[in-house]
């Protein structure tokens, strides 16, 4: 007994320097980050950035705002693509895209360690009569729906264009922008697409490693993923690709492979809403475009993906847990009617 208590506090105290130490790495993070930033934009003006946001003609404004709603519609396709897997069918699609929008404005923002996912999607689903087990696959699958269409594209672009990763060469290790290195890094980015298509076309046994186990899905909804995956990240890089000088040219691929690269350094580093991180990684690989058009499109990007989809979701949280206190003052003075008053005593009498 003793042993095992032992190992119950032990793997608590674990649990609890793995939820500290990454809030930490995301603070290092975001002033490393910021130093290098202040560094490289050291010199620019406010009146250069504002030039540079008012340049944008109202039509790309209309377009990013359009490339935010793709975005954001596959996301909740996220959502239903995963309650298909689990045979859910009774749930609204306006539902779904309300909780799927509230979940990802939320931990886009204040960071997955603060404020998850699946505390959102746990309080939204078990509403709807879904149990933790499901709501455990469900928050699983998006995230690896999410990881599969970043390792597609990542592939697509690198065996497409292999010379992109020589705009990251202050970042990373010369091996890595090599073209043949990078070509060959992008085919083995999409071999793992192909074992994933394969295994669930044939319908192989799970694939487990360690504690984890990788159901394979069926192709109905396989192909389903393959398809919102791609088109949430396109969306997302739509937005800064449409508010870039267009008379600079800037191609949609290279966009979408800066994006690609900066959006996985910030879920990596752990900072809230890869604050800073992003910057750095974008303006890096970035150079051939003003600094003050690049660093506008990331406000822009900022705004339309993160800021006002975060304030609309503090509103969709504070109306939904407003409803749900409400009802359970209901279902309270409901039972308190319901229950028989007390028989009288013989000295009431």
């Amino acid at each position: 007994m003793g042993t095992e208590e032992q190992r119950g506090s032990a793997a608590d105290a674990m649990r609890n320097v793995r939820e500290f130490i990454w809030p930490v790495i995301g603070l290092l993070a975001i002033i490393l980050s910021g130093w290098i930033l202040y560094d490289r934009l050291h010199g620019m003006s406010f009146n250069e950035v504002w030039g540079s946001l008012t340049a944008v003609p109202p039509h790309r404004y209309a377009l990013a705002a359009l490339s935010t709603l793709v975005a954001y519609a596959a996301l909740a396709w996220y959502d239903r693509i995963a309650l298909l897997h689990l045979g859910v069918r009774h749930i609204s699609w306006l539902f779904v895209s309300v909780t799927s929008f509230t979940t990802y404005a939320l931990s886009h923002n204040i960071g997955a360690s603060v404020f998850s996912g699946a505390v959102v999607r746990y309080r939204a689903y078990t509403s709807k009569g879904l149990g933790a087990p499901q709501i455990a696959v469900l928050v699983a699958l998006c995230s690896f729906t999410f990881g599969l269409g970043t390792i597609l594209l990542g592939g697509v672009v690198l065996v497409a264009d292999p010379t992109l990763l020589h705009r990251l060469e202050d970042l990373l290790p010369s091996m890595l922008t090599n073209p043949a290195t990078a070509r060959i890094f992008g085919l083995l980015l999409l071999g793992f697409v192909a074992l994933y298509v394969i295994g669930s076309v044939l319908h192989l046994p799970p694939l487990v490693i360690r504690k984890a186990k990788l159901e394979y899905p069926r192709p109905a909804i396989m192909a389903r993923q393959l398809i919102a995956a791609p088109l949430e990240l396109l969306g997302a890089a739509g937005i800064i690709y449409f508010v870039l000088p267009a008379h600079l040219e800037p191609s949609f691929i290279i966009v979408l492979a800066v994006f690609l690269a900066s959006f996985s350094a910030a879920l990596v580093s752990h900072a809230p809403g890869g604050l800073g991180v992003f910057e750095l990684v974008f303006l890096t690989a970035m150079p051939d475009i003003p600094k003050a058009d690049v660093l506008a499109a990331l406000i822009i990007f900022r705004l339309f993906y993160l800021l006002i989809p975060f304030a609309l979701s503090l509103v969709v949280v504070l109306m939904f847990e407003r409803a749900r206190l409400a009802q359970a003052w209901r279902g309270r003075a409901a039972a308190d009617r319901s229950v028989p008053p007390p028989p009288l005593s013989s000295s009431d009498q």
